[in-house]
């Protein structure tokens, strides 16, 4: 009697991995969610603690919440891109590939942190409603420092460790790599260290935190990380030794 033998696509013990083509598609609609998130809480839902004492003021709790919300997905998905690329990224130079997954949660940090702060001034606003003329004065000065504080993080995650991982180091393993147009990596290349140079300076006070030349300074990057996103949802990796056999090894 013969015995019929199964093939399996994954070792005793082991989970399948994702197809090339699928790791490309989730990182890229990951990309695609930090771009959304991050936009949303910063221009359409945190508007409201910057225009006048939010915290003394009537306020938009729900409004503000809802951009807290989405800073926390934004953490999520800067986590899952670096995570998902890992095992593409450490078949071309293994150390930068874990200083990619470092860096991203490394800003993925100071966003958290930026939550928490965030989180405290509407829980001053709304534990305090009502207070006396002499608390409100102290209230007033606890919530600024918590919104400076807020400022400050998005300077110190977005506005620089950013540069150092989106830009500098998943610019170059994509550069050399060719899983991407190099043409396209290239203004990884080009906006991380602006980026390092911009948010630099605004710690130091030589430029203005979150001002125009900041942001000018992010123009590249800008189109760098949403170019990736786009082009791995769209069309996948590009053929390299770097992926290849990678489905054959599932």
């Amino acid at each position: 009697m013969s015995t019929l033998q199964t093939t399996t696509t994954s070792r005793p013990g082991h989970a399948p991995r994702n197809s090339v083509r699928t790791i490309a598609s989730i990182v890229g609609w990951l990309f695609i969610v930090t771009y959304i998130t991050s936009i949303a809480a910063k221009v359409a839902f945190y508007p409201p603690l910057f225009e006048g004492d939010y915290v003394t003021g009537p306020g938009q709790d729900t409004r503000v919440l809802w951009g807290a919300v989405s800073e926390a997905v934004l953490i999520i998905a800067n986590i899952g891109s670096a995570t998902f690329l890992w095992p593409v990224l450490k078949r071309q130079h293994e150390s930068l590939a874990m200083s990619y997954v470092a860096a991203r949660i490394m800003e993925s940090v100071f966003i958290a942190v930026g939550v928490l702060s965030v989180l405290t001034v509407v829980t001053l606003r709304q534990g305090y409603v009502g207070a006396p003329a002499g608390a409100a004065a102290g209230l007033t000065v606890a919530g600024d420092a918590f919104l400076r504080l807020q400022e400050w993080t998005f300077g110190l995650g977005p506005s620089f460790v950013v540069g150092v991982g989106n830009g500098v180091i998943l610019g170059y393993l994509m550069y050399r790599s060719r899983l991407v147009p190099r043409k396209l990596a290239v203004l990884g290349l080009v906006g991380g260290p602006l980026i390092i140079l911009s948010g630099a300076a605004a710690m130091v006070g030589i430029i203005e935190l979150d001002g125009t030349w900041q942001v000018l300074a992010t123009a590249p990057e800008f189109f760098w990380e949403l170019g990736l996103g786009i082009y791995l949802v769209v069309k996948g990796f590009k053929p390299s030794p770097v992926t290849a056999g990678m489905d054959d090894e599932r």
